[in-house]
């Protein structure tokens, strides 16, 4: 279990990450979110050891990462968002190099290469100069770097960027396999891959923590409304803007009319669906209904909010 207690890192003034408190469990898939510069690197840096913080503690099984760095950094793989890698080596002999360093006996090796090799899909290129290997495939070494020492943690910062929609299903898959057995925490930018490849999402915005739950708590707990677009026909812009005195809930958001058709766009409250008073509403009117589609809230939407306006705690 990993347990981050009060954490926060200033940098002279500016206050990267201000107080933030979280517990992970063993075998869990965790997305960790936030805006460019709002403290989701820092964070990851001090977890792994990497940096300090200026308050606060990180503890992985009640041992502390201050005081047992090089204890627990065993069982961390890290991959960093700027993955480093030595071009002119190859594949092989860098994972090599790599497992030098993180101590594996010689004869343990190549089962620990071929595992990663295998898992990461690098078959094609494990004896290609890394400078010569495409982004992707760069991308993948830096992961099975990470994972040759068979670690209890991974800590992956952007692990997908800039692989192939393929690729992407095939990492996802990895991650989740691997999360069964270890703790995953990874960052993206990519939300939809975090919707479908986390058990929990964690969102931090200007250093603090705003959001903490599985995707469809996230969703349950959010108070952005519900879109609605409707199609009619024989609809004037006088009776439209009537219908929020009969249906109090809605918000006209934009009309849009082209010849004898309009579309309404209309924002509701998700607890106070207004669509069968809209219905009653247009027959009363004379209206014709060719389409009415309501449009829910996703995690894009609830990162927007949440990172734009400073959210709230959800957790």
């Amino acid at each position: 279990m990993i347990r981050v207690e009060n954490l926060s890192k200033n940098y002279g003034p500016v206050k990267a990450v201000r107080s933030i408190s979280f517990d992970l469990e063993d075998g869990q898939v965790v997305g960790f979110l936030g805006a460019n510069g709002a403290g989701k690197s820092t964070t990851l840096k001090i977890m792994t050891g990497y940096i300090s913080p200026s308050s606060g503690n990180v503890y992985f099984n009640d041992h502390n990462i201050q005081d047992n760095t090089s204890e627990i950094q065993k069982d961390i793989g890290y991959l960093p968002e700027l993955n480093p890698l030595y071009s002119e080596m190859r594949v092989h002999d860098y994972l090599k190099f790599i497992s030098e360093i993180r101590d594996i006996p010689k004869e343990d090796f190549k089962p620990a290469f071929q595992k990663v090799v295998e898992e990461c899909g690098l078959n094609a290129v494990a004896h290609r100069t890394i400078g010569n290997c495409s982004k992707g495939y760069k991308q993948r070494i830096g992961l099975a770097a990470a994972m040759i020492h068979d670690p209890k943690i991974l800590i992956l910062d952007e692990p997908v960027t800039g692989l192939d929609p393929n690729q992407i299903v095939e990492i996802r898959q990895l991650i989740r396999k691997l999360g069964k057995e270890k703790i995953v925490i990874m960052s993206s930018h990519i939300l939809q891959e975090i919707q479908a490849t986390v058990d929990r999402i964690i969102i931090i915005n200007e250093g603090s923590l705003v959001a903490d739950g599985s995707s469809d708590e996230l969703l349950s707990d959010s108070n952005t409304k519900t879109e609605l677009s409707i199609d009619v026909e024989n609809a004037n812009e006088n009776d439209i803007n009537d219908m929020k005195a009969t249906i109090p809930s809605v918000e006209i958001k934009s009309i849009y009319k082209e010849d004898n058709f309009t579309n309404i766009s209309i924002e509701y409250p998700k607890n106070n669906d207004p669509r069968s008073d809209i219905f009653n509403y247009a027959v009363e009117k004379g209206w014709v209904i060719i389409e009415m589609v309501a449009r829910k809230q996703n995690l894009e939407d609830i990162f927007r909010d949440l990172t734009r306006n400073g959210g709230k705690n959800n957790g």
